[in-house]
């Protein structure tokens, strides 16, 4: 059997794109011949960690994890509406679609689909429906026939959560090939040393801890909101860059809050696990459906920490945290409910206990790396 992860962009920096990588990375370490085609900017370096397997080919970069793996990064001329603009892609599929007995295409990503459906590729596709195209409106209208066409065209279409797919509008007729695989990963470990030491920054003090892109679907001013119901006894830690910053900042400020609410800009990968670590809850406050698992939360729960989330309509998000188990949902942008659900969680130590074993066993249960594969392997196996 040999596969081909289909989709989205190198550097590895969102979740579609992480959720690819790790599946071809653990589907190689099992002995599946395992590729992965993506575009890339020539501005877009290559990531130090991968400097010493990365060579130059004519075809693009390829990045090579083991015998039965390698990522496949094909030059893109530009990139429009999240989009990336790469013929490249078109030509190298052509050349070696019938190469793979199985197609694994990731969604949303025209870019991909339009190389699919111009390949002549004739085997097994699977489809990953990891969200609806909600934001891009017109690039929407535009790619709708092409959108219809790789609904049809795939042999099973897999969402991360059951009512993601379950709900989404454009997938009511493909109901009968629909099912899912939540997104696993490997458990974040932290030192507790460099955790105490955040903590110690703030003693005396609950911290809350949210992670996110500074967007408007993340919700983050609706957070800043719930710590000014929260009271001086906490402390919220908010990690992300993006073009809010300043906006946020001012409501922050606006609100005296600065003392309370910290914008800590970008988290380095090896400075996230003590984040974790010191948390005393993990809160989701997105607001729309474009949020349709969050994959901070799975990070959070394997470190045995409870979350508060949204019920977003449509979303997968208030089912990754079971409510009442793992942590609380609330509803989208409601600061009151967030501050009561943040308090019900930290102020009664048993209940904090609860949850935060629930959150541990749901991951171990719901979200492991191999457990994703697990259940990958068994569905190419039946299309195979």
């Amino acid at each position: 059997m040999k596969v081909l992860q289909l989709g989205k962009f190198y550097p590895i920096r969102g979740g579609v794109e992480k959720v690819m990588w790790d599946l071809t990375r653990g589907l190689s370490a099992r002995g599946v011949q395992c590729d992965m085609l993506c575009a890339t900017l020539a501005s877009d370096p290559v990531d130090p960690q991968d400097l010493d397997r990365c060579e130059q080919t004519p075809e693009g970069k390829i990045i090579r994890f083991n015998d039965c793996g390698r990522v496949i990064c094909v030059p893109a001329i530009t990139k429009k509406a999240a989009t990336m603009i790469s013929p490249a892609m078109v030509r190298w599929l052509r050349r070696h679609a019938a190469e793979y007995d199985l197609i694994h295409i990731h969604h949303p990503d025209p870019m991909a689909a339009l190389a699919l459906r111009l390949s002549g590729y004739k085997g097994r596709v699977i489809l990953h429906w990891h969200s609806d195209i909600l934001s891009q409106k017109t690039l929407l209208v535009l790619y709708r026939p092409l959108q219809n066409w790789l609904i049809n065209r795939a042999d099973r279409i897999l969402g991360t959560t059951p009512i993601y797919v379950r709900e989404s509008p454009w997938l009511q007729d493909a109901q009968d090939k629909v099912g899912f695989v939540p997104i696993g990963i490997e458990p974040i470990r932290y030192e507790e040393n460099a955790a105490s030491d955040i903590r110690n920054q703030f003693p005396n003090k609950k911290i809350v801890v949210s992670l996110g892109r500074l967007i408007p679907y993340k919700g983050f001013s609706t957070l800043i909101e719930a710590a000014n119901r929260l009271g001086e006894g906490y402390q919220v830690l908010i990690g992300g860059m993006g073009p809010l910053r300043d906006d946020l900042q001012q409501q922050i400020d606006s609100l005296g809050l600065q003392e309370r609410v910290e914008l800590l800009g970008y988290v380095a990968d090896e400075t996230l696990p003590a984040l974790y670590g010191a948390c005393d809850v993990f809160v989701l406050s997105s607001v729309m459906k474009t949020e349709a698992f969050g994959i901070v939360q799975i990070e959070a729960m394997s470190c045995g920490k409870p979350v508060v989330a949204t019920r977003i309509p449509g979303s997968g998000t208030a089912w990754v945290n079971e409510d009442g188990v793992s942590g609380r949902n609330v509803a989208p942008g409601d600061p009151e409910a967030l501050a009561d659900a943040i308090r019900e969680v930290c102020e009664d130590p048993v209940r904090w206990q609860q949850y935060a074993d629930g959150a541990r066993e749901r991951f171990d249960a719901m979200f492991t790396a191999q457990k994703m594969i697990d259940k990958i392997i068994d569905i190419y196996e039946e299309e195979c």
